[in-house]
């Protein structure tokens, strides 16, 4: 699409998308496979951030127009859902999450949450295989499936990724489907874990950084030993970490939790 790499570069003499091109860049989000609220919702929450951020996205063509896909992201705020959203969405998927099942039972969200078929995880339920299992059908019907590994904020003091959970690895080797790693930085900014108001004033630079499929082709197999798993997960999280040290402009500390 003409003018689109001025939008997918890191370049620092570029600089952050221009408040203009926040507006543009909304317009392409995808829409088809949506549903009437979680497209509300995405219609409701993109103006405040084209008020309150300033995306530098790169990396948007490595996620797959078609076919299951798994988007993995590191995780610091509230916020990361609607910037990888957002992120995804111009990237022409829509993205299905797991989320804790006790979101489907708070008004107008539960809506939107069963408009945009995510995924309901109940934590120590009986049922809570149930959402591997609903990930996996997810996966191989052909969507895109939004997954924070470390399945919390991290509490590394320098804002990078934490160990991560086998999740990702597991749904990623019984499919095929391609793990596509993403960087997400300058929501912890925007949006604390300890704030209850976002903080949009001035306005927060938030990059979002794809890379490339996450390389796990000599680990596929059918039941995985947990060695095979946390050797995935591993890979998964180094890449995370490679692209937020690219967003960042530093270099990760040699070893982390």
């Amino acid at each position: 699409m003409p003018g689109r790499n001025r939008w997918t570069t890191l370049d620092a003499a570029r600089g952050p998308l221009t408040f203009r091109q926040m507006i543009t860049y909304g317009r392409r989000f995808a829409r088809a496979g949506s549903g009437a609220w979680y497209s509300a919702a995405v219609s409701i929450i993109w103006p405040f951030l084209v008020l309150f951020t300033r995306f530098r996205v790169a990396g948007a063509a490595n996620v797959p127009k078609a076919g299951g896909v798994l988007v993995a992201s590191n995780h610091l705020s509230f916020a990361d859902p609607a910037t990888l959203t957002a992120f995804c969405l111009e990237a022409g998927r829509v993205p299905r999450y797991l989320a804790k099942a006790s979101l489907w039972d708070v008004p107008l969200l539960g809506s939107v949450m069963r408009s945009g078929k995510h995924i309901p995880v109940y934590r120590g339920a009986p049922t809570a295989s149930g959402a591997y299992r609903d990930a996996v059908a997810s996966v191989r019907s052909g969507e895109c499936v939004g997954i924070f590994p470390e399945a919390t904020f991290s509490d590394d003091v320098g804002g990078w990724p934490m160990k991560g959970k086998t999740g990702v690895a597991r749904i990623a080797l019984e499919t095929g489907a391609p793990v596509i790693p993403v960087a997400n930085w300058g929501t912890h900014r925007l949006l604390p874990s300890t704030a209850w108001f976002p903080r949009g004033i001035p306005r927060k630079t938030v990059d979002l950084v794809a890379g490339a499929p996450v390389d796990l082709a000599d680990l596929q197999g059918p039941d995985p030993s947990r060695e095979v798993l946390e050797e995935a997960t591993a890979r998964i999280m180094a890449a995370i970490t490679a692209l937020l040290a690219r967003a960042r402009r530093e270099s990760p500390p040699v070893k982390r939790g």
